[in-house]
This record gives C-alpha cells, structure tokens and sequence, in this order.
C-alpha cells in the first residue's frame, strides 16, 4: 500500500518517498522542507496519530493527512483536533487524495 501511494502521488506530478514506520520518517525527516506528510493512523511502534502530536511539537507548519481503513469518527474527530489536515479512508479515492494534497501543499511552508 505504501509504495501505491507513493508511486500514485508522483503520477500527480509530485516526489514522494516512502517510509515504513514513524521512527524511519523522523530518522530521515529534514525539519523546514517543503511538503506534506501522509501517514497511515496503524503504523507499526509509534502510531501515525502519534507521530502527528510529535510534528506538531517539532515542526507545527508541516500539513499532515491521516489514512485508516476504518471508518472511525472517534479517531477521525482526535485526528482533526490534533491539527490533521485531513482523515481519509482506505479505499483511497484517487481525486480526492488530489485535492487534500493540493490543499495541503497550498497550505506548506517553503523553506527560505
């Protein structure tokens, strides 16, 4: 599923990469850089929800969508309330996993 939506994301014409777990995004992270960060809420370790508590400590302006394949208001509304920009559902529609990550990069912060 990861490297799916990696390869899917630079068919929309943006550079993606790939991390299996919290700690190897963070371990590979550069604070400042330009993008967004889409993580699936059941990562092994640390969960994607963590990680987005973490950010939102580290580096605040870094917009962060949410996937699960569950349905889950109570996770969706914690997800939102913790500064997620978005929480999507597995199956992913295609265009409107678009339209978040326009949004999102809309709402980045370039690095000066």
């Amino acid at each position: 599923m990861r490297d799916a939506l990696a390869d899917l994301i630079e068919v929309f014409g943006f550079e993606a990469r790939a991390f299996g777990s919290s700690e190897s995004f963070l371990a590979a992270h550069a604070p400042g850089l330009f993008g967004c960060l889409i993580t699936d809420l059941n990562l092994p370790g640390e969960s994607g929800l963590q990680l987005r508590q973490r950010l939102r400590a580290l580096e605040p302006s870094l917009p962060v969508i949410i996937i699960s394949a569950q349905a889950n208001p109570a996770a969706s509304a914690l997800a939102l309330s913790c500064g997620a920009l978005a929480y999507l559902t597995k199956p992913i529609n295609d265009q409107v996993l678009l339209q978040h990550l326009t949004l999102a990069l809309g709402q980045a912060t370039p690095r000066a």
